[in-house]
């Protein structure tokens, strides 16, 4: 568990030094913005395809009574 979030670590400081930021400006792009938007667009399909699924099921049972 320490080798991959040290694997992280890097990863975002190495991402730092590219965009010529540091480790917590990243850090907080990916964890307190992009993420938040990330599962809140996921949240909004979610709830439109399990209205989609419902939808079906009824047109599913009505042409099988």
């Amino acid at each position: 568990m320490n080798e991959i979030f040290n694997w992280c670590v890097k990863l975002l400081e190495l991402t730092a030094q590219q965009f010529g930021t540091t480790y917590e400006v990243i850090n907080v792009w990916i964890f307190c913005i992009i993420e938040p938007i990330v599962f809140l667009i996921m949240l909004i399909f979610l709830v439109f395809q399990r209205r989609k699924i419902k939808r079906l099921k009824i047109i599913v049972d009505a042409n099988n009574k």
